[in-house]
Order: structure tokens, then C-alpha cells, then sequence
């Protein structure tokens, strides 16, 4: 095999592994934070605020395993939490405030 073959062999080689490897990322990703579809009325503030919504429940499934399995305390996994609410309600409050004019 000449010199520029086995170049083009190692690239190519090298094309699918990443390939391959960022697939399992995007698997990984997937089962750490699943995104369902929004079925509800579509505005794109409603859709941004499913998406906080539902990373705000991917996040406190993530405390809360935490505080199980003891890496956290009780107190600082109650602080996370709340923290995130808060940051919920201001999303709700900036995305839909639209809603409560009309």
C-alpha cells in the first residue's frame, strides 16, 4: 500500500471514530437530559418555557439523586432547588406576561 493510501486509510479511520464517538455523545446527552415534544399552543414563548421547564425537572431529578446517594446535604439541596425555582418564576414571569395582559 503506498504512502497516500494508508494516509487516506487513517483519515478515513479516524472520520468514523469520531463519528462513532459523537454519536455516543448525543446518546449520552439524550439520556441525561430527554427532550420531549411540546404539544401544547404553539408560540415560541410557550415553547421557550417548556424547554425551562423541563430542564428545570431534569435538574432536580439530578439534586435530588444527589442528596440520596448523600454527595450533597439536605439544606445545600434544598438551596439548588429553590434557586432554580426562582429562576423558573422569572422565566414564566418575562416569557409569558403576555398571557395576563390580554
Amino acid at each position: 500500500m503506498s504512502k497516500n493510501n494508508k494516509h487516506a486509510n487513517n483519515e478515513m479511520n479516524n472520520d468514523k471514530a469520531e463519528s462513532q464517538n459523537m454519536d455516543s455523545q448525543e446518546q449520552l446527552n439524550q439520556f441525561l437530559s430527554p427532550r420531549h415534544r411540546y404539544y401544547g399552543e404553539f408560540t415560541p414563548e410557550n415553547l421557550a418555557f417548556n424547554a425551562n421547564l423541563q430542564e428545570f425537572a431534569q435538574r432536580v431529578v439530578l439534586i435530588c439523586s444527589l442528596e440520596t446517594g448523600g454527595k450533597v446535604s439536605s439544606a445545600e439541596a434544598y438551596g439548588d432547588i429553590k434557586k432554580l425555582w426562582k429562576e423558573l418564576k422569572a422565566s414564566k414571569k418575562n416569557l409569558l406576561k403576555k398571557e395576563k395582559e390580554e
